[in-house]
């Protein structure tokens, strides 16, 4: 379920295949609103005018959005993921808020694919989706078993990397090149020592300050973008666009 109409937009931009779209009929003069409805409407997709008070009884939340749609967003299998580049594993990550957020910056430093195992969010909870800002429908995400993943690795060469807040080695001195997973562990306690021991290499993100841990979405960034640094370095590839005013 998409909530919201610059969801809903980013989903008609990528050609995600659309069951219904449902709107608050007091919006309908809305003209963000009108915009998205009269492109849904030009894809011949069906759009229902609901009564006030209708969304709030199937929303997630307290004020919804006047717009939402329901839609088949594909899961990609394992398989069919390409190596080559980063690939962010999220293991019994629980927060939606971190999981949509470490999407969208995948989607921005270029990941290869964002894979959930353990007992992760539901990479498509409305919330997780919200948080995504679109960037879900821009890279393959997988939901697959820790085993199978590492398995997967395993016959593929990909060099896999644990976070540990303590005692691995400076985010800044790895290679990220050509084929690596990183493993980002549940947002209290991290991964375990299985799981860590598994991994090729232990990574950390050198702090200053008290503060025990950072949070797993911003850590998982920094790692993306220190990968994408370094690539652009060594493979001279064009240079992204700014940031600035994103």
């Amino acid at each position: 379920m998409l909530e919201g109409p610059d969801l809903v937009l980013a989903g008609l931009e990528a050609s995600v295949e659309f069951e219904a779209i449902y709107v608050e009929g007091s919006s309908l003069e809305d003209k963000h609103v009108a915009t998205v409805l009269r492109r849904a409407s030009d894809n011949g997709i069906r759009i229902f005018s609901l009564a006030r008070g209708v969304l709030e009884k199937v929303s997630d939340t307290q004020t919804p959005q006047p717009l939402l749609a329901v839609v088949r967003l594909p899961v990609t299998d394992l398989e069919d993921v390409v190596t080559e580049g980063v690939i962010m594993v999220l293991h019994d990550l629980r927060d939606p808020g971190n999981a949509g957020t470490i999407v969208r910056s995948a989607d921005a430093a270029g990941a290869s694919a964002v894979i959930f195992t353990g007992n992760s969010v539901d990479p498509f909870n409305p919330k997780t989706l919200r948080a995504t800002a679109g960037s879900i429908f821009h890279l393959p995400i997988v939901v697959a078993g820790v085993d199978e993943v590492f398995e997967f690795f395993a016959t593929r060469v990909v060099r896999t990397i644990a976070t540990v807040v303590q005692g691995g080695t400076n985010f800044r001195d790895v290679t990220y090149s050509p084929s690596t997973a990183v493993l980002i562990g549940n947002e209290a306690t991290g991964l375990n020592d299985i799981e860590i021991a598994r991994c090729d290499e232990r990574v950390s993100i050198p702090m200053l300050g008290n503060a025990e841990s950072l949070n797993a979405a911003i850590a998982a960034s920094l790692i993306m973008f220190e990968a994408l640094r370094r690539r652009e370095d060594t493979h001279a590839a064009p240079q992204p666009r700014s940031l600035e005013g994103s």
